[in-house]
């Protein structure tokens, strides 16, 4: 190292020519907001300085914009369904060239075992992956995951390389109750920060949250919950997921108050969304779009997640700075024309290993359509109801419609059935329950992606057709699949851990657009169906979802029967 230092020192000073000098560009300072022209000399992966330099190498900038690479600030990678390498490939040529993962999802279906494999998985890549320690496994005690973390093994995730602190503080009602679990989770939290998500909580509670020594949250849906958070201290994660879409929200706040403690992030999205409509730049492109001057948008995908995360060595484009940096063609479309990580273009991606262990996660007792029955004797019924493209839902209250002793499900009313079943552990308990909002008129949709948790979660107009869902998915090992009339329309097998595709991007990307167009056909007609789906099944993002022990509601936090 003292070596190295020494040689980008004398490229520094102008006595050594540099590897590479990327020449003739405009250069976005982030501390001062100005576009600099100047040379960037790299030595070593390293920026050495800005100035007038020789090397090695030169790359022309001329007529080009040159900043730096982008950070997700807060992401789930099972969401990608992607395994690391072939997510790296899909988001390095859009310029995220570092990621801050919370990997949640594996640590509710393989734990601390799980998620040791996928930092090791990580290592090595040409994308910069940064993990938090999942922090609420599971998400609530209404929740059934293949076991609870505790804080022994939060601590074991917190001494591993590259892991940065606590992810999400979930249990939001617990770490505001001061809920023993809780506070011995926070109590780890020593010289590393925590990440929160407390969707909807404002005044004294919020305040609670803030005390515990929680920093941020990615969470806030409107600019009052949004300038709550900045005025308590935490961090604003401005989130544009798949489905949650909270960017044109809260953007005003960073015209009101500027660009400070706030940061973007993609929490969860769908691998076609970003191939189609980028990664953090399309937020970038997005912002700038709404008004926000291009130099604030890329400060806010860039400097400033890495300051939120410690990350003093990127987010920059500065003498002493890791050389992450893509040059832009314009200010507009935010397309880079080339990508540099550590000062070099990204070279052959390694496939990582895939033990078989990580392969074998669904764990059910063979269902039927008798399974799916619901005997009702008559009265309301407690009903989801989905709120367009946002994983909140309502609680309402409606007589399903009935036949020879069953409430079923009703397409003309928008009323479909649905269920989640336990995978982990082969219980055979199912949660049972009303959806309003997804426009099916037929079928039946099912994943083993189901936030947070993983247990099966199934939606449909058809009872026999849920059944098949369901098996089929036990026979890929995990996915998610479409069935229509006892015939599976589409699939997408998802067979590591039930969450993460071993497939290559492109195919991938096929069958996840056919399931979600098969999920039309059938006339879902809301937001992207699968995530929507997968939604439905956390139980701390109000205001009425379900798990396998049945209906919880998020707002009193507790669960609650069908009957209404």
């Amino acid at each position: 190292m003292a070596v190295d230092l020494a040689r980008r020192l004398a490229v520094a000073r102008g006595s050594e020519p540099a590897d590479l000098v990327v020449r003739g560009g405009r250069v976005l300072s982030v501390f001062t907001r100005e576009w600099v022209e100047a040379d960037v000399a790299i030595a070593d992966g390293w920026v050495a300085g800005l100035g007038d330099y020789e090397g090695r190498e030169v790359l022309d900038a001329a007529g080009r914009y040159v900043v730096p690479g982008f950070i997700d600030a807060h992401m789930h990678l099972e969401s990608t369904k992607l395994l690391p390498d072939e997510f790296a490939r899909l988001v390095l040529p859009l310029g995220t060239t570092a990621v801050v993962l919370d990997p949640h999802e594996l640590a509710n279906v393989l734990g601390t075992d799980g998620v040791h494999w996928l930092l090791d998985a990580c290592d090595g890549l040409p994308l910069d992956f940064y993990f938090m320690a999942s922090s609420t496994i599971p998400a609530s005690d209404f929740e059934s995951p293949r076991r609870p973390l505790r804080a022994g093994d939060l601590d074991s995730l917190l001494r591993r390389k590259r892991v940065l602190g606590l992810a999400e503080m979930m249990n939001f009602p617990g770490v505001i109750a001061g809920d023993e679990n809780e506070l011995e989770k926070l109590a780890l939290a020593v010289d590393v920060h925590v990440d929160g998500h407390a969707p909807g909580v404002l005044g004294k509670p919020l305040n609670a949250y803030a005390a515990a020594g929680i920093r941020s949250d990615h969470e806030a849906l409107t600019p009052e919950e949004g300038r709550e958070r900045l005025r308590a201290g935490m961090w604003l994660l401005i989130r544009e997921a798949s489905m949650a879409r909270n960017l044109h929200a809260l953007l005003p706040l960073a015209k009101e108050f500027g660009t400070n403690r706030i940061a973007f992030c993609t929490d969860d999205r769908d691998p076609e969304d970003i191939a189609e409509n980028g990664h953090v730049n399309g937020m970038v492109r997005e912002a700038v779009a709404a008004g926000i001057a291009p130099e604030d948008a890329i400060v806010l995908a860039s400097h400033n997640p890495a300051t939120w995360h410690r990350l003093w060595h990127l987010g920059a484009i500065a003498p002493g700075y890791q050389a992450d940096l893509l040059v832009l063609p314009d200010l507009e479309r935010f397309e880079p024309e080339v990508v540099l990580k550590a000062g070099r273009p990204a070279a052959e991606i390694p496939r990582p290993d895939v033990p078989e262990w990580v392969k074998h996660s669904v764990r059910i007792r063979p269902v039927a359509s008798a399974d799916f029955r619901i005997p009702w004797t008559g009265g309301n019924a407690r009903v989801i109801g989905l709120v367009p493209d946002q994983v909140v839902t309502e609680h309402l209250v409606e007589e399903p419609a009935t036949r020879d002793g069953e409430a079923v499900a009703d397409a003309e009313r928008d009323l479909a059935k649905i269920a989640v079943i336990e995978r982990h552990l082969g219980t055979g308990r199912i949660g049972l329950g009303f959806v309003r909002g997804s426009g099916l008129r037929r079928g039946a949709l099912a994943s083993t992606v189901a936030h947070d948790a993983h247990n099966i979660v199934v939606v449909g107009l058809d009872d026999g057709d849920m059944a098949v869902a369901v098996q089929r998915l036990a026979e890929l090992g995990g996915g998610i699949a479409v069935v229509d009339g006892g015939d599976v329309r589409a699939e997408l097998p998802l067979p590591v851990a039930g969450l993460l595709a071993d497939a290559p991007l492109a195919e991938v990307i096929d069958r996840s657009l056919a399931c979600n167009d098969a999920a039309r056909e059938l006339g879902w007609s809301g937001a992207t169906p699968f995530l929507t789906l997968s939604f439905l099944a956390l139980s701390v993002i109000p205001s009425l979802k379900i798990t396998d022990r049945g209906l919880v509601d998020v707002d009193r936090f507790e669960l609650v029967p069908l009957q209404a």
